[in-house]
């Protein structure tokens, strides 16, 4: 004989199994650990982390130097030759999923930062963010704080290597901070 809470009795196994369901999402809800998650992948924690990972083993194991870098890998590279700053963020504030989307951001002057985003062609952000990740791959790239990355030393070497006239029309299609921010 099955053992019901009083407010159970009468109810099919059906409305039995939504309570069930509904209890679990309501408690779900009220957990605040649950609110910080929900949070925390509203940032793009969980793509961070992973890109992270990425960085920190590369470093640990030297990363592997004869990774074929993408044109997208090698236009990071030469944006950020000068400072070595790359951050990795999202936009809240954008209307539109692509404006939205994890983008690689690299700071190529003091006063200057690229954004490689289109809120036109969403395949456009996918690609330098595929590109960011063979940088970390390659061990080009190492992980600071949240999404602040930077070149590794080797990075630097790499990015000082390479042809501008490679990577020129790529480049150009990069948004500067301030359009879309």
């Amino acid at each position: 004989m099955e053992m019901l809470p009083e407010h159970l009795k009468g109810q099919s196994l059906y409305d039995r199994s939504f309570q069930k369901r509904s209890d679990a999402l309501t408690a779900a809800a009220a957990d605040p650990r649950w609110a910080e998650t929900w949070q925390e992948l509203g940032q793009g924690a969980p793509t961070l982390a992973g890109l992270a990972r990425i960085c920190s083993t590369a470093l640990a194991t030297g990363g592997n130097a004869e990774l074929p870098l993408s044109l997208e890998a090698k236009t990071l590279l030469a944006a950020a030759k000068e400072r070595g700053t790359i951050e990795v963020k999202g936009s809240n504030r954008a209307f539109d999923a692509p404006g939205r989307m994890l983008a690689v951001y690299v700071e190529a002057a003091a006063d200057r930062t690229l954004i490689f985003r289109s809120r036109e062609n969403p395949a456009f952000t996918i690609r330098f963010l595929a590109g960011f990740r063979e940088l970390c791959q390659a061990g080009l790239v190492m992980h600071h704080i949240y999404h602040e990355f930077s070149l590794t030393r080797e990075g630097l070497d790499r990015a000082a290597a390479i042809d501008p006239a490679e990577v020129a029309t790529m480049l150009s299609l990069a948004t500067e901070l301030g359009v879309f921010e």
